[in-house]
């Protein structure tokens, strides 16, 4: 009997470009948050409302009102007492464009994945994982508002919990990261045989700078920025003092509200990193066949380097906003290439298209008539 290829594999060019685009759209949407946080601006909108939200106040009226509902938190009794109505249009504007990107995010991976499905154009294998993903963004939805809500409730907060922003921040890395190595692993590029080492590494340096983020989120929940700017010494030496640490009871909360500690973390754990990328780039260009991994590992080694100095740039200026933002959008490009340069090299790309496959129904394809 006459077969032909499975006409979901011929679809793989739309489904990359859907999905690479929803990539781009998370990309923006983790830069305005930055700039939300930075701005302390998160918490200008004091109320969730996922349909109604998106239309912003429309009169003078309805500014006054929007207004006087920030005027009821801490926050602004304690940081920004006084503020007018136009200073207070700056900080709303920047949390709407945030919630408006994070709903135009679920409305461009929903509608299009529906109609792939429908079409057929969606391959078996991939259908669970792209619901998966779906489920995580629809959860990263309501954990914002979790976040921001910690900011609301608590009259001793003029902020949103840190445990709560590194949480959000992460599950968006993860999902991004999850996305952008799906979306490449449709691109079948083949890197030969490979060290297990380099495959090892390259993952090991892709989780790293994910919990790279979680941690710098902490630093960015409780301003620790802002304490110790000074480098490589911090609090006066090398390595704090163990009380300075550790001061903190039970213990394990100096790990996440201490920030002397947080801070201490987040440089050590940049050391780590930078350490294994510079390793790795070497091992890549010292070992045989391994030239689908050399470009990744030295570009992976070499923006490492690049974020580690505007790091230190930016702390030892205070965290001024431009550098801060900086030193955002590029430990996202160093997320991007680690997880590109890692599953370029995974061990289990996904196989070649067949064209032996039975046909499977598809309403854009007629069936042959043989």
């Amino acid at each position: 009997r006459m077969t032909e290829p499975h006409p979901a594999a011929s679809r793989r060019p739309i489904v990359r470009l859907w999905l690479y685009a929803v990539a781009v759209l998370m990309v923006v949407t983790l830069a305005v948050g930055g700039a939300t946080r930075l701005t302390e601006s998160g918490l200008s909108i004091v109320e969730w409302k996922p349909v109604t939200g998106v239309i912003p106040p429309m009169s003078q009226e309805a500014w006054q009102a929007e207004f006087g509902k920030y005027q009821q938190i801490p926050q602004y009794r304690e940081l920004n007492r006084g503020m007018s109505v136009d200073e207070f249009k700056t900080i709303y504007w920047w949390e709407w464009t945030h919630r408006l990107l994070a709903r135009t995010i679920g409305a461009v991976f929903l509608l299009p994945f529906v109609f792939f499905l429908w079409r057929g154009w969606i391959e078996p294998r991939l259908k669970a994982r792209l619901w998966t993903l779906f489920g995580a963004g629809a959860a990263l939805g309501a954990v914002g508002w979790w976040m921001v809500s910690s900011g609301l409730a608590d009259s001793s907060r003029v902020s949103v919990s840190q445990y709560r922003l590194a949480f959000h921040l992460t599950l968006a890395c993860a999902i991004y990261a999850a996305i952008l190595w799906t979306t490449r692993s449709l691109q079948r590029r083949p890197a030969g045989e490979l060290p297990w080492r380099l495959r090892a590494s390259a993952s090991a340096l892709m989780i790293l700078v994910v919990l790279q983020i979680y941690l710098g989120a902490l630093v960015a929940g409780l301003d620790a920025g802002l304490v110790f700017n000074t480098w490589p010494d911090i609090d006066g030496s090398l390595i704090p003092a163990a009380e300075r640490l550790w001061f903190e009871a039970p213990v394990w909360r100096n790990l996440f509200e201490n920030t002397l500690t947080v801070q201490f973390n987040h440089r050590m754990l940049a050391y780590l990193i930078w350490a294994v990328a510079v390793l790795h780039a070497i091992d890549a260009f010292r070992s045989r066949g391994a030239g689908a991994a050399r470009n990744g590992a030295l570009t992976l080694a070499c923006l490492v380097t690049l974020q580690a100095g505007i790091g230190i740039i930016t702390l030892l200026h205070q965290v001024p906003l431009p550098l801060a933002l900086l030193h955002q959008l590029t430990g996202i490009l160093v997320l991007t290439v680690a997880v590109i340069h890692a599953q370029r090299i995974s061990a289990n790309p996904v196989p070649a298209v067949s064209h032996t496959e039975p046909f499977a129904a598809d309403k854009s394809i007629p069936r042959s008539p043989a």
